[in-house]
């Protein structure tokens, strides 16, 4: 059996009680951080909290060799655990149907996800999220993808909210922060209405909203940190940020 385990937002309490519960039966536990990362924890808390040790895979070791994943899950039971939902990324359906391939039994153990929670922590609909996009460290491109630019403003002319993830380089431990991703942001999206949000599933998250310029020039603590260009806002959503995320009035 192998067990796609997700392990929430933040730290080593944010699993749920089923993903505990098949991460206590696993025989192997296996974890990548490469697509996101619990930030108010670490490896050693996370195995001591669950009593288990966890191999780390990087990106190369999942997507190109998954095969000690799959021969633990073929001769007992077997943990993959990422942070947030564990079928977010493709990368984890490739290996699940690699799994099924082999006629290994496979199980999804759901975790919160970020954009449920920037969408609970803000007070902007759920529904009203168009198409998602991630923002690359600058040097990774040269500067802002011209595709994050077209996501966002696709979006606007709908009157849908973005949710822009913003990029993790785990080699190095850095993490694209909330001031800089509105810097960057600021200019080709004419200064709209931003909200960044930090420390999601935290007990004190962090949430600001102000145009781009404006948050450009705050700090939002600790990673990881989230950006949302809003649509059109519906007045309970105005309300919302200006009660929850300090908004100024923006016609």
């Amino acid at each position: 059996m192998l067990s796609f385990i997700g392990l929430g937002l933040y730290d080593e309490r944010s699993i749920t009680i089923r993903g505990r519960d098949a991460l206590a039966d696993a025989d192997r536990a296996f974890a990548e951080w490469y697509t996101s990362r619990l930030a108010g924890t670490d490896l050693e808390t996370l195995e001591a909290t669950h009593d288990i040790e966890i191999k780390v895979r990087d990106r190369a070791g999942v997507e190109q060799t998954p095969e000690p994943i799959l021969d633990a899950a073929e001769g007992g039971q077997a943990a993959f655990l990422t942070a947030g939902d564990t079928m977010i990324s493709t990368t984890h359906v490739d290996l699940r149907l690699r799994a099924e391939d082999r006629g290994i039994d496979t199980q999804v153990i759901h975790g919160t996800t970020a954009q449920t929670a920037a969408s609970s922590l803000t007070g902007l609909q759920n529904y009203r999220f168009g198409k998602a996009t991630t923002l690359p460290f600058e040097e990774t491109h040269g500067g802002v993808p011209d595709s994050v630019v077209e996501t966002v403003d696709a979006n606007r002319e709908r009157d849908l909210h973005t949710l822009v993830y913003l990029d993790i380089d785990g080699a190095n431990e850095r993490f694209l922060t909330g001031d800089v991703a509105a810097d960057l942001l600021a200019d080709p999206l004419d200064d709209p209405l931003g909200v960044v949000v930090g420390q999601a599933g935290s007990d004190r998250p962090t949430v600001r909203a102000d145009r781009l310029t404006a948050l450009a020039e705050e700090s939002f603590g600790e990673p990881l940190h989230l950006l949302l260009v809003p649509g059109e806002l519906h007045p309970i959503e105005r309300d919302a940020l200006s009660a929850l995320a300090g908004a100024p009035t923006i016609d």
